[in-house]
């Protein structure tokens, strides 16, 4: 006969389902756990989206105003080269009608001769002066030194102690002008001067063509200076450094 106690169905069902509601507790409790470390996460995220989205408007900001600037440094690039392209046109136009100026200044004082280191007198009579200057220095006969006329003849400048003022005499006929001027070289070894009258520019040209020109004729070289242009054996003389007039 067995006495064993019959074993409780009952009981172990109890049993069973105590087991089965921990781990269905254990479970949510990690499910809980997971979730909640989620949203942790996602608490975290949502602010660091929004920096994202502020970063990314700023980026886009940014670009713009890059393009903006692109396009108002293009716009300001062609305006500084329409400006220098006007100013070039206004240079060249301001060397053409300075040129064209000098030319004619040049062309009104195409009659005239000034002569130099004539003694001044008391009472003073130039165009005397001068005349009697030809005949004693230049070698005309009397009779064409009394058919040339002028204009005006008069000194240039204040009376100074520094020598007698050069005297600039306006010729009324050119032929008599070039027929005095070409009596200078008598004056080879006196104290006295015979020039064109030319504009202060244009002879401070001339001063700087003067030492080439004579060069060349030294070194037998067929040259002649006329105004403020050189010529050398039929070539213009052309520099950019010495003639920047001529460019």
């Amino acid at each position: 006969m067995d006495n064993r106690t019959p074993s409780n169905p009952s009981k172990r069902n109890r049993k069973s389902d105590s087991s089965t509601d921990t781990d269905d507790l254990q479970t949510t409790t990690i499910e809980v756990s997971i979730l909640a470390s989620i949203n942790k996460k996602l608490d975290l995220l949502i602010p660091l989206n929004d920096e994202i989205k502020e970063i990314r408007n700023s980026l886009e900001f940014a670009h713009q105003s890059i393009i903006t600037l692109q396009k108002a440094n293009q716009d300001l690039h062609k305006s500084v080269n329409t400006l220098n392209e006007q100013m070039h046109t206004v240079s060249k136009e301001n060397k053409l009608l300075k040129e064209t100026v000098l030319d004619l200044q040049t062309r009104s004082m195409r009659d005239n001769l000034i002569f130099s280191g004539i003694p001044e007198q008391t009472p003073d009579d130039p165009e005397t002066n001068i005349k009697t200057f030809m005949t004693t220095h230049l070698n005309l006969p009397p009779d064409t030194v009394n058919n040339i006329t002028f204009h005006r003849v008069h000194r240039l400048g204040k009376p100074s102690t520094k020598g007698p003022r050069p005297i600039i005499a306006k010729f009324e006929h050119f032929k008599h002008k070039e027929l005095v001027k070409s009596k200078g070289k008598e004056l080879k070894g006196k104290p006295y001067g015979l020039n064109d009258q030319y504009p202060k520019e244009i002879n401070e040209r001339r001063k700087i063509l003067y030492p080439i020109f004579k060069e060349n004729r030294q070194n037998n070289k067929r040259s002649s200076l006329i105004v403020d242009k050189l010529y050398i054996d039929g070539q213009l003389f052309r520099s950019s450094k010495i003639t920047p007039w001529l460019f």
